[in-house]
């Protein structure tokens, strides 16, 4: 279809809001893209918002491809009708509802809610904003059959989202995604849609919920000696304007910590994240204004949640006392090694435990579990997959933790989804644990390096917006499969992971092994020495991104800078010769 004729369909498509099904609002706003503004309206219009394997994301305002009451209402019905076939036996259906700070959260979070009314449900939905993992917890406690979080998590404030769980408290998995997929797709007409159910079947959540969820978090502590010993450590905390901002410091003052330092100006719930140019904890820029609170203050740790409080990006304190960011792969090692140090001393390993964590994670971790003899399982991009692992081991074998190289990680059974209200506690507790040693965080994260090896991972986000952007990085991912690189910076690629044909494939004999893990848009580039190069599309941002995973030996702390620049120029020279800079 020529540039024109797609212009001809959208239009006719704009012009079915005008109609008085929808609001007097809406159709203003409709009816102004028609006049003035051609470009916006096309992008507003050209496609229906896809409701993918996890949900809605996208950007708010007007249209088919816009976040608003009408795309959230389809969304809503599908899920709806779909759950109502699921549980048609069931006397009762309850969802369970929450929404964080960013603009239009609340307002779809009730209008979600009353379609859910509508639909005979017994609706479950917070007093004001919470974060994602309480969702997660909430669903299980209340015996939920389904729940929604309306958030965009840490993507820039033009975005909202919606996502869809399941009566396990995880994310949607197979084959419950794709069914539901293809009931909201059967909304053809918004005359469908149930609003305004009624309003007694709408039942709201406040803090006694916050206490028996933090409660449970609180009994995951396994140092609580410690933590007395170094109550008085200095902890900077950021909710960088979101819904972390009550629960963070509740769950900090529970386990113990009572030198807990705020950014005021960042403990404002807002949408519009004024203090930040973007509610990302991975990157650097969020952070400043925690960084230079810990500069000013002496802290040990630093702390700062995404929106929806399921992300946490931490700094700590260097050889030089100085404060450095440490990323999701470093923090999630640290976590991990102290999870497994502190059940091997409690007497809590006995043979039947486990870790999860996804294929872009660093590779540390397997090496740290093996260490310990504990099982690891690998899984897909997404906490939904890891939520998975720990329902098919329900009852069967002990989760002890997991995580995902973008600052999400989780232990303990009762949530089932990345919980940074938790991963803030379990932190804490492992700086405090450091720090009764004398040690760092950063001291920790060496000492894993000297014993584990020195692993280094990079990721390169290249950025495609719009529907000329996603057709580019499809054509990026055919490219790379149809003539993939038998060398990079210099070695043998050596084997080649399609995950979208679930193939491993072997260049050095010529053989194909197969992948046992759901199809998934992703490659993986294998080299003879030894570092891995994975590419995906984002599932949630118009993005492809690539990650870069390095390592070396570092035989004593003092080797650190020199290793370091090494394992940085290789990432740099792989980056270089792929020509993606």
């Amino acid at each position: 279809m020529n540039s024109q004729n797609t212009l001809s369909s959208v239009k006719a498509k704009a012009n079915t809001w005008l109609s008085d099904k929808y609001d007097a609002e809406t159709r203003k706003q409709v009816k102004n893209l028609l006049d003035t503004n051609e470009k916006e309206l096309e992008e507003s219009f050209y496609r229906d918002l896809e409701f993918g394997t996890g949900g809605l994301r996208g950007i708010m305002g007007v249209g088919t491809n816009r976040m608003n009451i009408y795309t959230v209402g389809a969304a809503t019905q599908g899920l709806s009708n779909y759950v109502k076939k699921e549980f048609k036996n069931l006397p009762e259906i309850k969802v369970a509802i929450a929404y964080d700070s960013r603009n239009n959260s609340k307002l779809y979070a009730e209008t979600a809610a009353g379609i859910f009314a509508g639909n005979g449900f017994t609706v479950y939905l917070f007093e004001d904003m919470r974060p994602t993992p309480e969702l997660s917890f909430v669903i299980r406690h209340l015996k939920c059959q389904t729940g929604i979080v309306i958030t965009a998590s840490h993507n820039p404030k033009e975005y909202n989202g919606y996502k869809a769980y399941w009566d396990d408290g995880g994310q949607v998995v197979p084959p419950h995604d794709k069914n539901i997929i293809a009931e909201v797709n059967k909304i053809q007409d918004i005359s469908e849609i149930k609003f305004n159910g009624p309003k007694d079947k709408i039942h709201i959540l406040g803090n006694e919920i916050d206490e028996i969820y933090t409660d449970e978090i609180k009994k995951l502590s396994l140092s609580p000696d410690i933590i007395s010993r170094n109550s008085d450590m200095k902890i900077v905390y950021t909710p960088l304007h979101g819904t972390g901002v009550k629960l963070v410091p509740m769950i900090l003052k529970k386990m113990g910590f009572r030198n807990i330092i705020s950014i005021p100006e960042q403990d404002v719930p807002d949408g519009n994240f004024p203090t930040i140019i973007s509610p990302n904890p991975e990157e650097s820029a969020a952070l400043t204004m925690a960084t230079n609170k810990a500069k000013e203050t002496g802290a040990d740790l630093v702390m700062a949640t995404d929106p929806d409080a399921d992300r946490v990006g931490i700094a700590v304190r260097n050889k030089n006392n100085e404060v450095v960011l440490l990323n999701g792969n470093q923090a999630a090692s640290i976590l991990i090694y102290y999870l497994l140090t502190k059940w091997k001393e409690n007497g809590k390993l006995t043979g039947n435990e486990y870790l999860v964590k996804t294929i872009v994670t660093t590779e540390l971790i397997a090496d740290i579990a093996r260490a310990f003899n504990v099982k690891y399982y690998d899984v897909l991009t997404g906490f939904k997959f890891i939520a998975e692992v720990i329902k098919q081991n329900e009852g069967k074998a002990k989760f002890i933790g997991g995580g995902e190289e973008s600052y999400g990680y989780l232990a303990g059974e009762f949530v089932r989804d990345k919980d940074a209200v938790m991963s803030c506690a379990l932190i804490a507790e492992a700086a405090a644990w450091a720090r009764d040693q004398k040690m760092t965080m950063f001291d920790l994260l060496l000492d894993i390096y000297q014993k584990y090896g020195f692993y280094k991972e990079s990721l390169l986000s290249v950025t495609k917006k719009g529907k000329e952007g996603a057709e580019e990085i499809q054509t990026m991912m055919d490219n790379f499969r149809q003539t993939p690189p038998k060398k990079i910076n210099g070695s043998e690629v050596v084997q080649i992971l399609d995950y979208d044909n679930s193939t491993a494939y072997n260049m050095v004999t010529s053989t194909n092994k197969p992948i046992d893990l759901p199809k998934s848009n992703v490659l993986q580039f294998v080299t003879k020495d030894g570092s891995t190069i994975s590419v995906r599309p984002s599932g949630t941002e118009p993005k492809i991104k690539f990650y870069f995973g390095v390592k070396e030996t570092l035989t004593k702390a003092s080797d650190y800078e020199k290793v370091n620049a090494l394992l940085d120029k290789k990432i740099n020279d792989i980056i270089v010769d792929l020509k993606l800079r």
